[in-house]
């Protein structure tokens, strides 16, 4: 089974930070709002795998992340996967943020996160969260 490693942004104002995916039909959900992160490269473990994928996508060297939880994730996806959650901290205005994967990234507030268009099942991964976090 696949495995993605993925992180949960949070700035000091309790907002989340996510990406638009590009708008191309042949990429499962397209035009949807996604987590940082991607697929655990053979060889990898799920935290090296995390580093690599902050870093290709955001071009942030990730110091400091705690593990949230792990999901399997057998329907709701564009194949079954494991999901490694981490959650992290980022205090970068939008236009100090170098997005290099996707169209943008958008800071939500937890207000917002019940409406956001999510990618797969990430939409009950982030509430689980916010109602941990309570």
């Amino acid at each position: 089974m696949k495995e993605i490693a993925a992180i949960i942004l949070e700035n000091d104002n309790g907002e989340f930070l996510l990406y638009l995916r590009d708008n191309k039909p042949t990429i499962p959900f397209p035009d949807h709002w996604d987590l940082i992160g991607g697929h655990v490269e053979e060889g990898e473990t799920p935290e090296q795998a995390l580093v690599r994928e902050v870093k290709e996508e955001l071009d942030i060297d990730l110091k400091e992340y705690t593990f949230y939880r792990k999901y399997e994730c057998l329907t709701g996806d564009a194949y079954e996967n494991i999901k490694y959650i981490y959650t992290g901290r980022i205090n970068l205005p939008l236009e100090k943020i170098t997005l290099l994967e996707g169209v943008r990234p958008q800071y939500f507030t937890r207000e917002e996160i019940p409406y956001v268009k999510f990618a797969n099942i990430l939409k009950s991964i982030v509430m689980d969260y916010i109602k941990d976090a309570l």
